[in-house]
């Protein structure tokens, strides 16, 4: 790819119910460096998410029901493709992929960007400070979601992140097809920085100071915990850790999946 269409970026926002927030990650979003485009998929959202994104200047695609943010991701970009053609523009060669919950935080995801237009890294992941739910508790359950995505991470590529679940990231576009077609729903960033890994591009972890609506241990927090853990396991089964234990004696199945990957990588 010719490295002047690195420094193009385009921001691909997934979003489901969003609108308190949207507005201020979209305005955000437009002001960080290269950034040409916004593109805000609407994942079946029930509120006005859509209009508070187009307010504020987004290009604004629709999904009718909600379609899991995987897939959501895949019509935003899809949607870039279509405005290139259509308005015969080169190809933009860096997506900033953003949760659209971040709100004004979102403006300090330049160095992420910085990371893949000067070609440190093809895929670059933001680590974030812990989080506190919207009551002042710190966030996060027990661990076990993101123990099974790192250390499964860590299994079929050698690399072990601190951050596998982070959905702040930016990458190559050649980058994302070769992630392409991503994993389901919430097993997109695991399947990604499998895929980009195990082609042999450079993957970076960054500390940015960035701050979204985090879930706690109620119930919503723990039923959203174990959509996640389900979609995880999912995409490193599909990458082939299931049969990459299963050939080291470990027991069958997702149980003893669980239960070697809660020993953690050896």
């Amino acid at each position: 790819m010719d490295p002047g269409l690195l420094t193009r970026v385009a921001c691909i926002v997934p979003a489901k119910d969003e609108q308190d927030r949207v507005a201020a990650t979209v305005t955000a979003a437009r002001a960080l460096p290269g950034v040409e485009l916004v593109i805000v998929c609407d994942d079946g959202s029930s509120d006005a998410t859509a209009q508070h994104a187009a307010a504020a200047g987004a290009i604004v695609v629709s999904h009718e029901r909600n379609r899991g943010k995987a897939a959501a991701v895949e019509s935003a970009v899809n949607g870039l493709g279509v405005i290139e053609q259509r308005d015969r523009r080169p190809e933009i060669g860096t997506l900033l992929l953003l949760d659209a919950d971040l709100g004004a935080s979102a403006a300090r995801c330049a160095p992420l960007v910085d990371a893949v237009v000067t070609g440190r890294a093809a895929l670059a992941i933001a680590v974030l400070p812990p989080q506190q739910t919207a009551d002042g508790q710190q966030a996060g359950g027990m661990g076990l979601v993101m123990g099974t995505a790192r250390r499964g991470i860590a299994e079929l590529t050698g690399w072990t992140p601190q951050a596998p679940l982070s959905g702040q990231r930016c990458l190559t576009r050649r980058a994302f097809e070769l992630a392409s077609p991503l994993a389901a729903g919430w097993g997109m960033e695991v399947g990604m920085t499998v895929d980009v890994l195990r082609a042999g591009l450079t993957v970076e972890e960054i500390d940015v100071d960035l701050s979204h609506r985090a879930t706690g241990t109620d119930l919503a927090g723990q039923l959203h915990r174990a959509s996640q853990l389900k979609d995880v396991t999912r995409a490193l089964a599909a990458r082939g850790l299931v049969r990459r234990l299963r050939d080291r004696n470990a027991p069958d199945g997702v149980p003893g999946l669980l239960r070697r990957l809660g020993r953690g990588p050896r």
